[in-house]
């Protein structure tokens, strides 16, 4: 087995890290500080290629393989993981889909603009009253001529005050339960469409996230995706790539506390030598590289059964629930190497800390990926 990058995904992490470092890193801090969306960054990733970086070259995206497309949000994770979860977000649960089961016109019409940088996208599977039970979801959307109207809820949607149109998941025949789910691009300025909030989140404060209300909301049929009672199998689809994306995010958060963990201890001095001396700090940091580099080998390995064409379901799952655990672990490490200090916003790991901990929530908690792995453990042997 090959473990090295290619020199395309190699030159793709370079590209990311001088990005991130000559741009994310200088605003991160205060952007969370002040709940800023990233409008300029957002702006010039998509000038980069990034927020379509996974979409067809015919479709006006760099067309990356998915290994590539981690790399690179590994490294804007490093330096801001608000960022890098709206570019998951495009990428894994909108642009994905609308490749998979869009048709032509909707392509030209939503994936080229997406891929661009010129749309952002938003995805909303969760509701009010269905969250990890994604079958249970009470938005309904009925036939009527040319259009379906929509009403229900949809709550946690990132960009859902910035992006410009929607995955949306809906019911249209309660009767069949999951078979019964419905797919639809809706674009933002619907009428019928009620935004709620801003979240006052814990962490990934940059990315905004918030509720929508659909009352009578008249969707042209042409913007279905797939066909009816096809929306379970889209969001299952969608979200086995967007565990990836979060995987990713959760290891560069990882990365992050790691690195600056490193730099603390050597410049840190008790008893008149470096902390870094210490076996109980050397443990520390050896544990933190065990595992980080764990979860990169598990996230490559998924993302090339991706890109081979197999089933990957239960291998993205293992992914991001290790690479979530792991950067939990991680910065809860990375705060106690710096003591006192790593309770303060004047270090960098109070905010991993805190940018950590949805990473084992969104995209299916940590107790859906054990039942998912466990339902192939269970098949398998």
């Amino acid at each position: 087995m090959n473990f090295s990058l290619t020199e395309e995904q190699e030159m793709i992490r370079q590209t990311a890290r001088q990005f991130a470092e000559a741009v994310l890193a200088k605003t991160a801090a205060e952007r969370d500080r002040t709940e800023t969306f990233p409008y300029n960054e957002i702006k010039q990733l998509g000038e980069l290629g990034f927020m379509g970086i996974i979409v067809p070259e015919e479709y006006d995206g760099p067309g990356m393989d998915t290994i590539a497309y981690l790399v690179a949000l590994e490294e804007i994770a490093k330096a801001d993981a608000s960022v890098a979860v709206i570019l998951s977000v495009n990428n894994s649960l909108v642009c994905y889909p609308l490749m998979q089961f869009g048709n032509t016109e909707q392509k030209e019409k939503y994936l080229k603009p997406l891929a661009q940088g010129k749309y952002l996208g938003g995805y909303c599977l969760t509701e009010p009253q269905s969250g990890s039970d994604a079958s249970s979801m009470l938005t309904t959307a009925v036939r009527d001529g040319d259009y379906y109207i929509l009403n229900g809820a949809k709550n946690f949607i990132t960009s859902g005050l910035t992006a410009d149109l929607f995955i949306v998941s809906t019911v249209t025949d309660k009767s069949l339960n999951a078979k019964g789910v419905t797919t639809f691009i809706v674009e933002r300025n619907l009428p019928g469409i009620i935004y709620g909030a801003k979240e006052k989140k814990m962490g990934i404060r940059s990315s905004d996230t918030s509720s929508m209300t659909f009352e009578d909301c008249r969707v042209p049929a042409e913007c279905r995706l797939g066909e009816e009672g096809m929306g379970f199998k889209i969001a299952m689809t969608s979200l086995d790539s967007g565990r990836l994306g979060i995987a990713a995010q959760a290891l560069g958060i990882a990365q992050a506390a790691l690195e600056a963990s490193v730099v603390y201890s050597k410049q840190r001095f008790q008893f008149g030598k470096p902390i870094s001396s210490f076996q109980g700090i050397q443990f520390k940091l050896a544990d933190m590289e065990m595992r980080i580099q764990a979860s990169r080998q598990l996230i490559y390995k998924a993302a090339w059964m991706k890109d081979d064409g197999q089933r990957y379901t239960k291998d993205a799952s293992i992914a991001k629930l290790f690479a979530s655990e792991t950067a939990n672990w991680v910065v809860d490490q990375a705060v106690q190497i710096h003591g006192g200090y790593g309770y303060t916003k004047d270090y960098v790991v109070e905010r991993l800390f805190r940018d950590a901990r949805i990473t084992e929530i969104y995209e299916g908690t940590s107790e859906i990926q054990r039942i998912v792995i466990s339902n192939w453990v269970l098949k398998e042997y």
